[in-house]
């Protein structure tokens, strides 16, 4: 990563925002004014996308035009045969030849309805079928990209856009795939094959009726315009609902607390307009362009109608021809809204690939090394050389960092809020990678380690705690799926908290819920402590992870980490100085720099700043 590069800062570091209209807040969800090359670069990663989701089916869709075309043909096929009806079936029966013509005219009309049915069928089976293997794919391939990104990424990526790529526009995508292509490919067959119908069963009386044509492309033309931007406001809008629905019902609990509910409601109330404006915008060009389409196609069927009839009446045209000329200029005014709406629909769609795309073509700012380093048995050696590290251009967080972290030792880093704890931690754990210098584990660059590799090695517990739906003991075995019950167990009896879970209704097999909400915060961070002892690491860090404990959980965690730190390298990052007294060796950090470095016994007797530290925790408790 290069030092220009800028990363989103830790919330910790951040400065508290000034309250904002909802405008102000989601300004970043929504639209934003692109630049003509940024807009033409979506447009070509969309359809790229779209390439490399219909490609290996190409095979496949080919059949299904064949289908479509086969049903269409089968359908455009019996006004024509209406009109050998009524005009070659007729009048033998009244000349009393019998009515054998007329009954192979309904034995094709018969025949002609049930292969558009068949083929229907058929369609419908392979097209459902091909659409939801394409979605399967896609959402498989979005959610795999999503995990891959890097925390950097997600910092400032909120959830609600994380499930809009995932639900409302994959959605938009199936219908696409669910009837775009099937409505695209029938309007134009439909439209091309009756013009061609039309003319060729009587010219005048076509031509009268393509006479229509130039007023529906306008309107087409003007229609196409006009939703390209109402549709893209309306995808854009839904986002702005989402996002905000999901940040305020994952955050419940605060909003609660701190009688949010009105504010939100101000904010929802404003995204929800928008939502609903955007929404009423393509009702309104619908309510226009549908109608005007209609009413077009009926002022050509009453004019083919007076006119036919009058050529009817004087023997120039046959009564079977004005009929199915009558059936035909039925279907030719369908298409056209067909398309129009396939266009709505491919809009819609595309504005969904360009924003799957951009997810997609996203880079992890931590990617895998191009030629990995197997590395050796892992010993827990960790050096810092000259790291540097800034989330923001010019403010450097980390200016120059020398440590090294012996096998087996456990650091403690203490110092006040932004010395840089937190961002050591992080490099070490590779979720971001340092700007300038090295961070080597055990003479090994972690950018030349690949992630699973890296993980096996290093694992990080942090304050949050995060507890997944499912059992007591899924969460666990979450970083060794593979461990039996035994090992469970006996990981929570070294932590402490085999008696907690084995008082729960079913043990281990107990549902956390929620993010663990069934459990308190310090039982927890008790099971978050035996699902990274399990995985046994040779790098252990501990971020603010013994926070949530009471006086009692805390003093059984200092019994377990002296047993299970001992062969172990550890770094340990707390506020709370009883957990630092586990530490073989003490960093205290200001703005990036070491002010001091040694044992903690050693250092509470120098009377410097971990004696002050010290002094002022044991204060606190008294």
């Amino acid at each position: 990563m290069t030092t220009t590069q800028q990363q989103t800062p830790p919330q910790e570091d951040e400065p508290d925002k000034p309250e904002q209209s909802w405008r102000g807040v989601y300004e970043d969800e929504g639209s934003k004014e692109l630049s003509k090359a940024t807009t033409v670069r979506l447009k070509e990663d969309s359809r790229k996308l779209l390439g490399e989701l219909l490609r290996p089916y190409k095979k496949l869709i080919w059949i299904l035009v064949a289908i479509v075309v086969i049903e269409n043909a089968a359908r455009l096929a019996v006004p024509y045969l209406v009109h050998l009806g009524i005009d070659n079936g007729i009048p033998p029966i009244l000349a009393g030849d019998g009515p054998r013509a007329l009954i192979t005219v309904v034995s094709a009309v018969l025949f002609s309805a049930l292969l558009q049915a068949f083929t229907r069928q058929i369609f419908l089976m392979r097209s459902g079928r091909l659409g939801q293997t394409i979605l399967l794919g896609l959402r498989r391939r979005v959610f795999d990209h999503f995990q891959r990104l890097s925390p950097a990424f997600h910092d400032k990526y909120t959830s609600g856009r994380v499930i809009s790529r995932l639900t409302s526009d994959v959605s938009v995508i199936d219908e696409l795939l669910a009837n775009g292509f099937d409505g695209l490919v029938t309007a134009v067959l439909t439209l091309f094959g009756t013009m061609i119908l039309l003319l060729v069963l009587d010219l005048k009386l076509g031509l009268i009726a393509l006479l229509s044509f130039p007023i529906l492309l306008l309107l087409t033309a003007w229609f196409r315009k006009r939703s390209a931007v109402v549709y893209r406001r309306t995808r854009e809008a839904v986002v702005l609902v989402i996002v905000h629905f999901v940040e305020s019902m994952t955050g419940i609990r605060a909003v609660q607390a701190f009688r949010r509910e009105p504010r939100n409601e101000e904010i929802f109330a404003g995204v929800n307009e928008q939502y609903r404006e955007a929404n009423y915008e393509s009702f309104r060009l619908n309510a226009v362009f549908m109608p005007s389409i209609k009413g077009v196609g009926n002022v050509t069927i009453v004019a083919i109608l007076a006119y036919g009839g009058y050529q009817a009446y004087h023997g120039h045209v046959t009564v079977g021809v004005l009929t199915a000329f009558l059936l035909y200029l039925r279907q030719f005014f369908e298409p056209l809204q067909d398309i129009s709406q396939f266009y709505n629909t491919f809009l819609s769609a595309s504005a969904a690939l360009e924003k799957l795309s951009g997810v997609l073509n996203e880079e992890p700012d931590v990617p895998e090394p191009a030629k990995p380093v197997k590395p050796a048995k892992a010993r827990g050696h960790l050096e810092l050389r000259g790291v540097q590290f800034q989330y923001v251009d010019g403010v450097p967080v980390l200016p120059g960092l020398d440590l090294d972290v012996p096998a087996g030792q456990t650091l403690a880093l203490v110092g006040t809020t932004g010395a840089g704890k937190t961002t050591i931690a992080k490099l070490v754990s590779r979720f971001y990678d340092p700007t300038g210098g090295r961070v080597l584990l055990d003479g090994q660059d972690l950018r030349d380690l690949t992630e699973d590799d890296l993980r096996e090695r290093v694992v990080m517990v942090t304050q949050e705690n995060f507890l997944f739906t499912g059992s007591v003991a899924d969460n666990i075995r979450f970083g060794k799926p593979e461990a039996t019950l035994d090992e469970v167990v006996e990981a929570a009896k070294v932590i402490g908290a085999h008696d907690f879970i084995t008082a729960l209704p079913q043990g281990y097999e107990t549902q956390v819920e929620k993010r663990g909400s069934r459990l308190s915060a310090g039982q927890r961070q008790l099971v978050a402590f035996a699902r990274a002892f399990l995985a046994d690491p040779a790098v252990l860090i501990l971020d603010e992870a013994t926070s949530s404990l009471d006086i009692p959980s805390e003093r059984l965690i200092q019994r377990a980490l002296r047993t299970i730190l001992a062969d172990r390298t550890a770094i340990v990052i707390a506020h709370r100085l009883s957990t630092v007294e586990t530490a073989d060796r003490v960093l205290v950090l200001e703005h990036g720099r070491i002010l001091e470095d040694g044992p903690p016994h050693i250092l509470i007797t120098t009377g410097g700043n971990y004696a002050g530290l010290h002094q002022a925790w044991e204060d606190s408790l008294a």
